[in-house]
């Protein structure tokens, strides 16, 4: 990784992505990046991935993190599935090395703002499907030290809230297989 790699983009930069962000595919788009965090910080990046509905991407930790929104204290369904476009990762992050930073599992080729995939729909990739859940999902203060307060403004301004740029939460709905390079074909 060179040094320019880590580098925080300037909101310039970062502001010139958003056409090409824009152009993503809005029906069937690919499957970049498929990444699992077996621990706090940590990241296994994965060429082929299961997904189930008992815990989301195997062998993920999502089903061990505790979340104050659900009532005994257990993990969020609702945010089971983190997604994120491959482009806004490459616009913040720079090389696909360092998106798994970003803390998502899965990085798409595919229009994710919230006028194409609202609450509801569903994606099929492999042989799973997921569906899009109404949770919201916001930079944090790990997002924000990874990648500058310029890349958190960024996500979180109005343009990045339509266009779903930090991401967006999902649910499996139908266990399976998936792959890097798979199809992500919006079902409905």
């Amino acid at each position: 990784m060179t040094a320019d790699s880590a580098r925080h983009r300037t909101p310039e930069e970062l502001e010139a992505a958003l056409d090409h962000i824009r152009q993503a595919p809005v029906d069937h788009g690919t499957l970049e990046l498929i990444v699992r965090r077996p621990a706090v910080d940590e990241r296994e990046v994965l060429e082929t991935g299961q997904l189930s509905l008992e815990e989301g991407l195997v062998g993920d930790t999502w089903n061990q993190r505790g979340s104050s929104k659900t009532p005994d204290g257990g993990p969020l369904i609702d945010a089971q599935i983190n997604i994120m476009n491959a482009r806004t990762a490459a616009a913040i992050a720079g090389p696909i090395e360092r998106w798994a930073l970003a803390g998502d599992q899965l990085y798409v080729d595919l229009d994710i703002s919230l006028e194409t995939l609202p609450a509801g729909t569903q994606l099929a990739m492999g042989e799973a499907v997921i569906e899009v859940t109404a949770e919201p999902h916001t930079g944090c203060g790990k997002f924000s030290a990874r990648f500058g307060l310029d890349a958190l403004r960024f996500v979180n301004s109005p343009a990045g809230r339509a266009l779903n740029l930090r991401g967006i939460n999902a649910r499996v709905i139908q266990p399976g297989t998936i792959h890097t390079g798979d199809t992500v074909t919006r079902l409905n």
